[in-house]
This record gives C-alpha cells, sequence and structure tokens, in this order.
C-alpha cells in the first residue's frame, strides 16, 4: 500500500518476553513509528525489542496501569507526535498484524473513523475458537451492541483496531476504562461523536499465552459495568443531547412495563397465597399494562437500532 499518512501502532507490554520481539517483526512496512508502552512489566522487555523495527520508542510506567491505561499512554504519545492512524496490537502474538492494511483502509478512504477486528466472520477460525470463550464473546457481544448503541458491529472487545487521531483528540480519556473494560468504554465514547465503526473479518490467533481474566469471573466484572454505560447512554441520547419520540416511547414505556410486571408478581403472590382465583379484571389489566409497556419499549429499541452511527 502507498500511503502518505503516520501510521503509529501501539502496543501495552505485560509480561510478553517471548512473543513481542516476533510481534515487532512481523509489523509491516506501512508503519511509521512504534511505541511499546511497558505498564510496569515483571518481565523486562528484551533488548533487541528497540531493533526489531526501524522506529521504536519505548516508554514505562512507574505503576501497573493495565491494558487500557498502557493503551491511552501510546495514544496521548501518538498525538502530541501528530501521527494520523494509531493502530493498538497486543504483545503477546495473537493478532494477525498482516491485516493492519485492511484495518486502516476504511479510515483512509473516509468510510470510518475506527475500525476493528471481527472474529466472527471467518466461520473456520470460529470452529478454533474454544467453546467456552465462544458463547462467552456471544453473550457479551449482543450485551455490549445494547450497551454502547453499536447495534451493528460484532465482536466489540476486540483489542485489535485503528483509529484516526482525530477523532482520538475529541474523547475524554478520563471517561475511558485502564482495564478490562477498556474496548467496551472506548466504543461507548465514541458513540456520542457519532464515530462510524467498521468490522474486518480476520481469524483469532490462540497460543500458549493465558489471559488473566477468568471466564467464570467474566459476567461479575462486566454485567454491572454494561448495565450503567447503557444507563448513561439513552439518558445522554434522549434526555441531555436530544429528545424525541424515542424518549416518549422509554418514558411511558419503562413505568407501564414494570408496574404490570411488579403488581402481577404481587397479585399472583397475594391470590395464590390464599388459594383463590385472581378476578378478571385484575388479569386484563395486568396484561395490557405489560403489553402496551412492551410494545413502546420494542418501538424505542427498533428506534436506537436505526440511530446506531454507520457509513453513508
Amino acid at each position: 500500500m502507498k500511503n502518505e499518512n503516520k501510521i503509529a501502532v501501539v502496543i501495552p507490554y505485560y509480561n510478553a518476553a517471548k512473543h513481542i520481539v516476533n510481534v515487532l517483526k512481523k509489523l509491516p512496512d506501512l508503519v511509521t513509528i512504534v511505541y511499546i508502552i511497558d505498564d510496569c512489566s515483571p518481565e523486562v522487555l528484551p533488548e533487541e525489542a528497540v531493533s526489531a523495527f526501524s522506529n521504536v520508542v519505548c516508554l514505562k510506567h512507574g505503576k501497573n496501569l493495565g491494558v487500557g491505561g498502557a493503551t491511552k499512554t501510546g495514544f496521548a504519545k501518538a498525538i502530541e507526535d501528530k501521527m494520523d492512524i494509531v493502530i493498538k496490537v497486543d504483545a503477546d502474538d495473537q493478532m494477525d498484524t498482516a491485516y493492519i492494511e485492511e484495518l486502516i483502509t476504511p479510515l483512509l478512504n473516509g468510510k470510518a473513523s475506527y475500525a476493528k477486528g471481527n472474529r466472527f466472520r471467518d466461520l473456520k477460525a470460529l470452529k478454533k475458537m474454544p467453546f467456552v470463550r465462544k458463547i462467552g464473546n456471544l453473550g457479551l457481544s449482543f450485551l455490549t451492541k445494547a450497551a454502547t448503541g453499536y447495534w451493528n458491529n460484532f465482536d466489540p472487545t476486540n483489542g485489535f483496531f485503528a483509529v484516526k487521531i482525530e477523532t482520538l483528540k475529541r474523547l475524554d480519556f478520563n471517561e475511558i476504562s485502564n482495564r478490562y473494560y477498556f474496548e467496551t468504554s472506548l466504543i461507548s465514547q465514541l458513540y456520542f461523536q457519532d464515530a462510524v465503526i467498521k468490522d474486518v473479518p480476520m481469524p483469532a490467533i490462540y497460543g500458549d499465552e493465558k489471559s488473566s481474566m477468568s471466564v467464570w469471573k467474566m459476567p461479575f466484572v462486566f454485567f454491572p459495568r454494561l448495565i450503567k454505560t447503557f444507563i448513561n447512554r439513552l439518558f445522554r441520547t434522549y434526555f441531555v443531547y436530544d429528545f424525541n419520540i424515542s424518549s416518549i416511547y422509554i418514558l411511558l414505556g419503562t413505568p407501564l412495563f414494570l408496574f404490570g410486571l411488579i403488581y402481577g408478581i404481587y397479585n399472583w403472590w397475594f391470590y395464590s397465597s390464599r388459594a383463590m382465583f385472581a378476578p378478571t379484571g385484575t388479569i386484563m389489566l395486568v396484561t395490557l399494562t405489560i403489553i402496551i409497556g412492551f410494545q413502546l419499549l420494542l418501538q424505542a429499541v427498533h428506534y436506537d437500532i436505526t440511530k446506531a452511527p454507520k457509513a453513508e
């Protein structure tokens, strides 16, 4: 690819001494500079890493900030150095950097502001993905769609991505998580900039590196944050930055649905505990309230899906 743009690669480094050199050697020539962020790693960054690519800058944290914190340090340096595009690559050699050209193409041609890998578009790679991880990623991806508003994108936690520097400049880094929630919180902030996200199909690579996040811990780590992100997005989108028909659907549908649900459960308990039949009027009231509330919320969801940022 003939490229006149300045392309930076950010690599958060933590305990990946046996992989980092190989990652650097496989980077394509179109990359202008590489920022390695040593996130206070117990494993010292190998000396040969500096010479494994033509232009490497090493930055070291005094304390461990997490993958998000390290990546944000790289973002700040790329902005300072007036780069055009920054690509985030992990140090564990589980990302195929041959796809970097495909990642930056939609950014260069103006079709997107952010492009990321999507491991769920490659059926062969999907079959090789560990079953537990596959199920976890599918469920997490759906919940993240709702929380962030990017209904038309998948595999949102994929950490192999490229983003325009001009887009990064508009983001508040304090709103972006330092650790496991980094990618999701980044995408949630992109939503408020109407940034278009492009999925790039690519296979997942699984080596001998072990994730520090246990599968069973993921729901407890992500779910509360996703709920918070979802509520924050709805409030800002439909009651702060705008007020439209979907705002009315939410205002009417939510209390109707919750009232019908709670009132129905209460009446079921009340009459069943007394071995009595609930009055027909009560049943009809509960049913109609739940149905009307649910229909209004469905309309709000439909509007929200159509509102997701997408390329023109």
